[in-house]
């Protein structure tokens, strides 16, 4: 479903000599510089009654009229499905998303996804692109994701998504022991193959992430991850890329390894654990109507914590101490 959208304006003099396109971003601030370059190519946008080019100039007076497009969530409902919301306000919502929720509706899951979850809790996100949806999370990977309330609030937190400004850290457990931190500069793409997965190519898109280690096992470490850019299924590949997959990881992961000698509790732990390792725990950004620097935090799953405990244990053990780092 789409509705109609109609716009208006004079391009103030102090515009003059401005592209077309910079002139509607600082005229029309609750659109994406992009969207309104989309516009124009696709002749909705007139200038006292022409069509011009996005790097076309202005020169100041013209009068500006845009007919458009928008697409509309109609389709989606509204669900009661609980959130775990960590903030609210007038502009944008933190939700701490449990594994196992499908953050968006597809042909797979048409509904009871985090999507319809959010329109039960605020229905004016039908009016905003992807129900406020700003990045996502994987199906099987906890933790937060911010969502955009308003059409503006939207525009600016992807601006900042894009711009590398965002800031998201994830902490996960990976199959072997790793010496130190580093970072995987490696372009992703879909798998040549196997479409349904990505894979490191060479045409892929750049792709950056950094870790460090914070707790090492008998033969898995627990850390950290920052991540530079938002390709999909991103640390699961990058450190199958490396060769220490995330453990549990169904897609990525390849055959169960269990470390020599493992206590019967780990090895229980290890087979029951049938999902990637991998938790989003904290998300910063710059409030989209204030300015200010806010962040959130959330605490490990419990699944998690468990896994840990019995890896803990497991070293204990075999009077292996794990090392904090």
């Amino acid at each position: 479903m789409r509705k109609s959208l109609s716009l208006s304006a004079a391009i103030p003099e102090e515009m003059a000599g401005s592209r077309l396109d910079q002139a509607l971003a600082g005229l029309f601030p609750d659109y994406s510089r992009s969207r309104l370059q989309a516009w124009i190519r696709d002749g909705c946008v007139e200038v006292d009654g022409r069509h011009l080019r996005p790097r076309d100039r202005v020169e100041g007076g013209e009068q500006v009229r845009i007919r458009a497009e928008l697409e509309a969530n109609d389709n989606w409902e509204g669900q009661p499905i609980h959130l775990d919301i960590v903030h609210e306000d007038d502009e944008l919502l933190v939700i701490n998303k449990p594994a196992g929720l499908v953050v968006h509706p597809a042909a797979g899951n048409p509904d009871s996804t985090l999507v319809n979850a959010l329109l039960h809790h605020a229905p004016e996100l039908a009016r905003v692109p992807r129900a406020g949806l700003v990045h996502r999370l994987d199906k099987e990977t906890s933790g937060l994701l911010v969502v955009a309330r308003t059409l503006g609030a939207h525009t600016r937190l992807v601006e900042q998504l894009q711009a590398r400004t965002m800031g998201r850290e994830y902490e996960a457990v990976c199959v072997g022991v790793l010496t130190g931190g580093g970072k995987v500069d490696a372009p992703i793409g879909r798998h040549p193959v196997q479409r349904k997965r990505m894979a490191v190519v060479l045409n892929g898109k750049p792709a950056v992430t950094h870790y460090r280690v914070a707790e090492r096992f008998r033969g898995h470490t627990r850390i950290r991850v920052r991540l530079e850019t938002g390709r999909t299924h991103q640390i699961r590949v990058h450190m199958a890329h490396i060769r220490h997959p995330l453990l549990g990881d169904p897609v990525y992961g390849g055959r169960l390894q269990l470390p020599p000698g493992a206590t019967e509790p780990l090895v229980e732990a290890l087979r029951a654990f049938r999902r990637q390792a991998l938790h989003a725990w904290r998300l910063s950004l710059v409030h989209p109507a204030t300015g200010e620097a806010v962040s959130w935090e959330a605490p490990l799953p419990d699944d998690m914590v468990r896994l840990i405990e019995v890896l803990r244990e497991d070293a204990r053990h075999l009077e292996v101490e794990p090392w904090d780092v």
